[in-house]
């Protein structure tokens, strides 16, 4: 018995008067604006792209900042960081600034679409077992398992090398290959939440109303699989991002990325003379980029997981 003048307790797991009522979705978002580091880590991300897509263009109509291969003034090349140019020039005499934020647009283009390719072909390849279950599901599953013991950095180095430079440049080599080595633990996790759906009463009686084995798939159960595919595309970002700027050290990157510039970077750090902004900004860029997409993904993790509701 509570005491007199003090609210009971709520019970575990309970939902609090003030959110009955409310939706998964208004509950989910008002969670995850509550998150301080999920929410700084969205904005930060807006500024980076806000800064990576829309400032080249700027900087170029107010202070005649370029960074086109026509525009290489080889007399300031190396020069250190200025008011004039923040982030200095490089081995070419070009602005330094603009040739960060446009390997900041590569970067982030690989990261997204990279991620798009791995969620469409993850999902449906998960759905699509989990849904029709037995000997399909077994060979399905069973090629996953082989293909995980493949190293994935053995598949994309492969698959780059089998193109030639000139195509790989044009960076869709590097989306196709780098999306289709992460699509294998979407698959799993989707087949794992569709396994759990396929026998809820929803779906039994979409499918006593005569529903097809399609209609039940995109609108009764991938839909409730859409909290758990958004979280791990968000953490799929990140590691795309990362894997891509490992694969620039090696020279198979693609052109003008964090990665590569952060590549170039390294071979002009020596104990003789050191450029250290040819190494140093592309990597505050790029880390900044991954720990705000880490952020934002276990706040949306947080938010979108039921357990986690207040009691």
């Amino acid at each position: 018995m509570s005491a007199p003048g003090r609210p009971a307790a709520a019970a575990p797991g309970a939902v609090p008067e003030a959110h009955k009522g409310t939706s998964l979705s208004a509950d989910a978002w008002r969670r995850l604006k509550r998150n301080r580091a999920a929410v700084g880590g969205a904005l930060v991300l807006l500024a980076l792209a806000a800064a990576c897509f829309l400032g080249p263009p700027l900087l170029d109509r107010a202070f005649d900042l370029r960074a086109a291969p026509e525009d290489a003034d080889p007399t300031r090349a190396y020069e250190a960081p200025s008011w004039s140019e923040p982030l200095g020039r490089d081995e070419l005499g070009r602005s330094y600034l603009v040739r960060v934020l446009e390997g900041g647009q590569t970067s982030l283009l690989v990261g997204i679409v990279a991620t798009l390719v791995s969620v469409l072909v993850g999902v449906t390849y998960g759905a699509v077992a989990g849904y029709y279950g037995g000997r399909l599901d077994e060979v399905m599953m069973r090629v996953v398992d082989f293909l995980y013991g493949i190293p994935y950095m053995f598949l994309v180095i492969l698959v780059l090398l089998v193109v030639g430079d000139e195509q790989r440049q044009s960076a869709v080599p590097v989306f196709a290959a780098l999306g289709l080595v992460q699509w294998l633990t979407m698959a799993r996790i989707v087949r794992g939440q569709v396994l759990t759906l396929r026998h809820q009463e929803f779906v039994l009686a979409a499918r006593a109303l005569g529903a097809s084995d399609a209609r039940i798939l995109l609108q009764h159960i991938l839909p409730n699989t859409l909290g758990v595919v958004v979280v791990y595309a968000s953490l799929t970002v990140p590691a795309v991002i990362i894997l891509e700027s490992f694969l620039s050290f090696l020279g198979l990157g693609v052109e003008n990325s964090w990665g590569q510039l952060a590549a170039r970077g390294m071979d002009v750090v020596n104990p003789i003379r050191a450029y250290w902004w040819l190494l140093l900004y592309p990597s505050l860029f790029l880390a900044a980029t991954l720990f705000s997409l880490n952020f934002l993904g276990d706040g949306l993790r947080d938010a979108l997981d039921p357990r986690t509701r207040e009691s």
